[in-house]
């Protein structure tokens, strides 16, 4: 097994898909809540 040096990993792929799971997490929020708000103003 390889001998790991504390703080020689490269991040960028795993900041980019945490970026990206971020931005894809708001999104359904944003519309979870805007489909609430229709279906409570349209009375359903």
């Amino acid at each position: 097994m390889a001998e790991h040096k504390h703080g020689s990993m490269d991040t960028t792929v795993h900041q980019a898909t945490f970026n990206g799971f971020i931005k894809f997490a708001t999104w359904v929020g944003i519309i979870s809540a805007v489909v609430l708000i229709f279906l409570a103003l349209a009375n359903a």
